[in-house]
């Protein structure tokens, strides 16, 4: 039974939104980056979806190209985090700020 596109954007949309109210709300960098990695995975949900709806292969380029600048973004990300919250105990996004020299 095919799973109709509409039902693809709705998860998607629901992803992108939860990934907003992650970045927005959320004021730890580690949720933030994994806020972002559902931003960018919901995209893939939508660039597969609509490829498998047109029987196209761009959108499968497309969401390769976005799997591999997530993996890039995260791991520098996340080495940037580590590096400047290594010392501290609790790590807020907003202590960024305490932190220049």
């Amino acid at each position: 039974m095919p799973v109709p596109i509409a039902d693809y954007v709705g998860l998607s949309a629901v992803m992108f939104f939860l990934g907003v109210a992650g970045v927005v709300v959320r004021r730890n960098p580690l949720v933030m980056l994994m806020s972002i990695e559902l931003m960018f995975n919901a995209a893939n949900l939508l660039f597969i979806a609509y490829a498998r709806s047109w029987v196209a292969n761009a959108g499968q380029v497309f969401a390769f190209l976005v799997i591999t600048v997530a993996a890039a973004e995260a791991a520098i990300g996340l080495a940037i985090v580590v590096t400047t919250f290594r010392s501290e105990r609790h790590v807020d996004v907003d202590d960024i700020r305490l932190l220049r020299g």
